[in-house]
């Protein structure tokens, strides 16, 4: 266990995350959706820091097993035929010179690893957000499966296209099944100071208003483990962070998690440095902090500045205990470093030390300008 001396900075306390406790947990499997897409860092973070140029981004979706056999899937990377994407996502796309690879829909990879999607196998698809890189294909699902999208979505998008050429979306990924859009109530009791949906009603699963990023935004806390405790610090869980953020120095480090003082393996793959000591990052930060996230969301990329701002500190919260596994949309480190993907189960994500292994992988990104600030 760290103790504070091993930080540059005295770690402060997590608020209460205020999970409500539950004698039931969730099987979660994380499917790597075999999208990547490559963009400009400049055009999502700020300031800049040199040599981290580019995000090279998979994008991931979660197969969600309640103990009854129930299954939902959240998010679900780019549709194969990208090219069918609506008139204004194309434009978009090339606008901003966005680069993607997609070898198979998640429906496929379902089948190819005996998981059924036929008329009620999958019960719903939770889009974290409208973007193409989360909604997939859902046509490739049957009218039974369900779609269930965050507040504000159907007066923002409907009808899609080609009925609105303006639209983001297509009409063929919503009719024929319920669109579900979930409402929340602002009076009840918050998780992590976020409102939140009990979705199979026992604790185990929970759909997070998370605004900010885009129209509807949506995180997910999983439990993973169950105690039986009437603690729930007792319990694991995995958080779903979407497009919360979309590089590991977004929300990281922080007054609840600084920097340590030394890092051992170093976080460079490429160096002959064994250990990086924790100031040389430090001293790359545009405040020389050791307890401030790297970067901020860039100015007029959200939806909503203020609100993303917002999310993100939540976020920060959430990744501040040891009992949760933070896992943004488009984290390569999971894949970097053997983490158990689908179809393996990532429920024990705590006895394979995940949540140490993956926290600073994103540092790597970082070794020129490492290397640059200590010549």
């Amino acid at each position: 266990m760290a103790m504070d001396s091993d930080f540059l900075a005295a770690p402060k306390r997590v608020p209460s995350l205020g999970i409500p406790p539950s004698n039931n947990a969730v099987t979660v499997r994380i499917i790597d959706s075999t999208s990547q897409l490559r963009a400009h860092a400049p055009m999502i973070l700020e300031p800049a820091i040199p040599g981290h140029d580019l995000l090279q981004c998979p994008a991931y979706s979660f197969l969600i097993e309640h103990p009854s056999g129930r299954k939902i899937l959240y998010d679900l990377g780019t549709r194969k035929d990208w090219e069918n994407l609506p008139p204004l996502v194309q434009g978009l796309l090339k606008h901003h010179d966005l680069a993607i690879e997609v070898e198979k829909n998640v429906a496929e990879i379902l089948q190819e690893n005996g998981i059924a999607v036929t008329d009620g196998e999958i019960e719903a698809l939770i889009w974290s957000h409208w973007h193409y890189d989360h909604i997939g294909d859902p046509s490739t699902f049957p009218g039974s499966t369900a779609l269930v999208v965050g507040p504000g979505f159907k007066a923002a998008f409907l009808p899609g296209y080609p009925e609105n050429k303006d639209s983001a979306i297509r009409q063929s990924d919503y009719e024929g099944r319920e669109l579900r859009e979930l409402e929340f109530d602002a009076s009840q009791a918050r998780i992590g100071g976020l409102q939140f949906h009990d979705y199979f009603g026992d604790g185990s699963f929970y759909i997070l208003n998370a605004p900010g990023h885009a129209v509807g935004h949506l995180c997910a806390l999983a439990r993973v483990t169950a105690t039986g405790s009437q603690n729930s610090d007792d319990d694991t869980f995995i958080f779903m962070g979407g497009d919360s953020c979309h590089h590991g120095g977004e929300f990281r480090p922080t007054e609840y998690l600084p920097l340590p003082k030394q890092f051992d393996p170093s976080p460079f793959p490429v160096s002959s440095l064994t250990v990086c000591p924790g100031s040389w990052l430090q001293a790359v930060h545009y405040e020389r902090r050791a307890d401030k996230p790297f970067y901020t969301v860039k100015k007029g990329f959200s939806h909503n500045d203020e609100d993303c701002q917002s999310t993100i500190s939540r976020v920060t919260e959430f990744d501040g205990v040891d009992n949760v596994l933070v896992v943004i949309a488009h984290d390569p480190a999971l894949l970097q470093n053997g983490f158990p993907m689908f179809p393996a189960s990532a429920n024990n994500w705590k006895d394979g030390n995940f949540g140490d292994r993956l926290r600073w992988c994103f540092l790597q990104d970082f070794q020129l300008a490492v290397e640059s600030a200590n010549k």
